[in-house]
């Protein structure tokens, strides 16, 4: 009874430490958004994923780390919840409280397995963050970017953000000028249209079980 009861509380510390650690990476995330200017914050994300991502060579081999690499990295700079209004338009407004947070779960696990497939393929890029032209008191800027690779054409990635009382927010990325949110507008408008909110749900809950996403916890 004895090395159970120690074994229990050598779980119990373990835990402890480790809700510490993860509140600590949920503050530096916070105040690292809340200090830095848009285009050095994107600056910032974008060096710190591709450095990890080309000091461990194996680990575009797992889909899971590269997804836990995103959720820990990427996503507490994100708005999914605006994200995800752009890309059901006036269809938002239909949905309910509990509908919406719904899809914004769901939607977000599925944008976190596009931003995790196209790390997998990241070999020699390399990425370059325009200075940002915007007035002090803009509250909603897009920040420019390039990915150049050798022997292709520069790609065009741009990152709209707006200001939070969390700090600096993205909420729609456009690729070559395309909104990735808005990409999705006229399929979620027509499932909508044929099977309702729920229906969406659902779709977007298959689709996401289908490629082994998890959706975030719902928050309380």
């Amino acid at each position: 009874m004895e090395s159970l009861a120690a074994g229990s509380q050598v779980v119990r510390n373990f835990l402890e430490v480790s809700a510490k650690f993860l509140s600590l990476c949920a503050f530096v995330s916070a105040a690292l958004a809340q200090e830095l200017a848009p285009d050095a914050l994107i600056r910032t994300i974008t060096e710190d994923v591709i450095a990890t991502v080309r000091q461990d060579s194996r680990l575009t081999e797992s889909p899971a780390k590269v997804e836990a690499l995103v959720e820990a990295k990427v996503l507490p700079y994100f708005d999914f919840a605006h994200t995800t209004r752009i890309a059901m338009g006036a269809n938002w407004r239909r949905a309910s409280p509990e509908q919406q947070q719904q899809l914004t779960l769901e939607f977000r696990a599925l944008l976190v397995r596009t931003y995790s497939s196209a790390l997998l393929s990241v070999r020699d890029q390399s990425i370059e963050v325009k200075p940002l032209r915007a007035r002090p008191d803009d509250s909603q800027v897009t920040v420019r970017s390039e990915i150049r690779q050798p022997g292709a054409q520069p790609l065009s990635i741009d990152y709209d953000m707006e200001k939070t009382p969390d700090g600096w927010k993205v909420y729609d990325v456009r690729i070559a000028g395309a909104s990735l949110a808005a990409t999705y507008r006229d399929t979620f408008a027509e499932a909508v249209r044929n099977h309702g909110v729920d229906g969406l749900i659902e779709m977007l809950s298959g689709k996401n079980r289908q490629n082994g996403a998890k959706p975030a916890p719902a928050r309380s």
